[in-house]
């Protein structure tokens, strides 16, 4: 006879595994994903992978409704988790049994699962919801542009909130299915590519997909009476441009800068390599607001950006984000350098192939024309604090940064820098001090203190610190007394300033929420 010997340690290992977690195992997940600017931005606990959204809207009465199916990973043991969302909810499911839910503050859904969530496990959560998204105010504003013939969600840093429950920050980043049902004769426009158009009943249900990761800011949704157009590039891409109807005086310039759209990518990759996405394009809904948004795959236009005439460089900037910004995105709102010092550099170099003013020259003129005791060097755009979030000093200065950093560093490995730092960080969301990091391995060189200069400090740059970088040369000549004149205003100087207002947010009473221009008056989001 053979007895099997256990030992106590294997003994205790079979006891713990056949003990499930006790209740104490499970906890809340924070009702914030830990951002440094908006701190109750996001949730923790679970990662999601896809939202799928199946709407229904009126456009007479601003009436969402909606189901979404939310599929996401547990990241702990899960008593309880967070969704944001400021319309009204009717019913929650978690792996399809019904859940308990409650609401707090202006956007936050409590979720109790009728059983806990293990950690690292699939979890399916389904919403039902409704409610005029024009009448929810989230820190006493609204993302939601109500229009002649319909409504419009884009804003920054949110505007999910207003219209679908989400994970609500760029750090949890998914796939998109958004399925709009509104009436005939009206169209509904959303991110990615248009699968499907069915009539029924007097109704038309239009269905999009985003099939790469896409930040919950940057998902979109337009209804109302366009006109559409589509194409493809030469190798393939879908392009869909779309404008309201009613865009008046405005509509000529904005067809003829937003139709240029396939043509500026093209030129865009060979800049910061293969484009990111799946489509291509860009909306102007008639909406009162004046700023654009880089919505993922199909750029948010004001017909206000185009009111003294084309104007491809705001293009320029909106497609340079589907790369800096939406393929690549922010790890905290602290980090927004990694996305709007490189869609401004974008349009110098745009200046640069058309003849208008090269980089260098704009930002010489840039350095003599802003004094040293101008507020706009008072703004660190490495970490500019989010009533600056959106400031011109993150713009321009943070395209002076690359500037030094391409003078010091070199054309080639400048370049090499501009196409590797997309695929290196492709799908994903990075930090300012990640570039760092990245552009000394590429070229081999210690920059941390240039980009402390140019990013952190808040004075302006000496003319002996900007000339070691090749920058400010005509100023430093001057002071030699060599009589030197100041940098010519490049041609381009006045076309890119007319984009200042790219990322001025004003809600549905005329506050500001962040603004790019002379003197930012604006808030933030610094409640969010």
């Amino acid at each position: 006879m053979h007895r099997r010997l256990i030992v106590p340690s294997a003994l205790a290992a079979s006891v713990l595994l056949a003990i499930p977690a006790s209740a104490a195992d499970f906890t809340p997940g924070a009702p914030g994903i830990g951002d440094s600017y908006y701190p109750a931005s996001g949730n923790g606990g679970y990662d999601v992978s896809h939202y799928d959204l199946r709407l229904t809207y009126q456009p007479a009465t601003d009436l969402l409704e909606g189901t979404a199916t939310i599929l996401a990973t547990t990241r702990q043991n899960l008593s309880r988790f967070n969704l944001d969302l400021g319309l009204k909810v009717s019913e929650v499911r978690v792996n399809g049994r019904p859940a308990a839910f409650t609401t707090s503050g202006d956007h936050e859904l409590e979720v109790t699962p009728a059983v806990p969530l293990e950690k690292n496990r699939a979890v399916s959560v389904v919403v039902r919801y409704a409610g005029k998204p024009s009448q929810v105010k989230i820190d006493g504003w609204t993302a939601w542009h109500r229009t002649p013939d319909g409504g419009v969600a884009a804003q920054e840093p949110d505007s999910a909130a207003w219209w679908f429950p989400s994970n609500d920050h760029p750090l949890d980043k998914a796939t998109f299915d958004v399925s709009v049902s509104v009436p005939d004769g009206t169209q509904a426009i959303s991110n990615g590519v248009l699968l499907s158009q069915s009539s029924r009943l007097g109704r038309t249900r239009f269905t999009w997909r985003s099939n790469k990761p896409q930040a919950t800011y940057l998902a979109t949704l337009a209804v109302g009476k366009f006109d559409i157009t589509t194409d493809t590039t030469a190798n393939g891409l879908p392009v869909l441009n779309a404008y309201s109807k009613d865009l008046g005086d405005h509509a000529g310039a904005a067809r003829a800068s937003i139709e240029r759209t396939a043509e500026v990518a093209e030129w865009l990759e060979s800049v910061f390599g293969p484009y990111p996405f799946n489509s291509l394009g860009g909306y102007v809904p008639n909406v009162t607001s004046g700023y654009a948004l880089e919505t993922q795959t199909r750029p948010f236009y004001s017909p206000r950006q185009f009111a003294n005439g084309a104007n491809v460089s705001v293009v320029v900037h909106e497609l340079a984000h589907q790369w800096y910004g939406d393929s690549v995105s922010v790890r905290d709102w602290k980090d927004i350098w990694v996305n709007e010092g490189f869609a401004r550099y974008s349009q110098w170099l745009w200046s640069e192939k058309e003849g208008e003013g090269t980089a260098q020259e704009l930002a010489d003129h840039l350095y003599a024309q802003r004094a040293a005791d101008d507020a706009f060097w008072t703004v660190r755009p490495g970490d500019p604090g989010p009533e600056n979030q959106f400031h011109v000093a993150v713009y321009d200065r943070g395209a002076l940064a690359l500037q030094a950093l391409r003078n010091e560093i070199g054309d080639e490995d400048f370049f090499t820098i501009l196409k590797g730092w997309p695929t290196r960080f492709a799908y994903g969301n990075a930090r300012v001090a990640d570039f760092v990091r990245y552009a000394e391995q590429v070229s081999g060189k210690p920059l941390a203190g240039l980009f402390d200069t140019w990013l952190y400090q808040p004075s302006k740059p000496s003319e002996a610190t900007a000339a070691a970088v090749g920058l400010g040369a005509p100023a430093l000549a001057r002071s030699a007394g060599t009589g030197a004149a100041a940098p010519a205003e490049p041609r381009s100087w006045k076309k890119i300033a007319a984009t200042n207002t790219i990322h001025e947010h004003r809600d549905g009473e005329g506050h500001r929420h962040g603004a790019a221009q002379e003197h930012a008056h604006g808030t933030g989001r610094a409640g969010r």
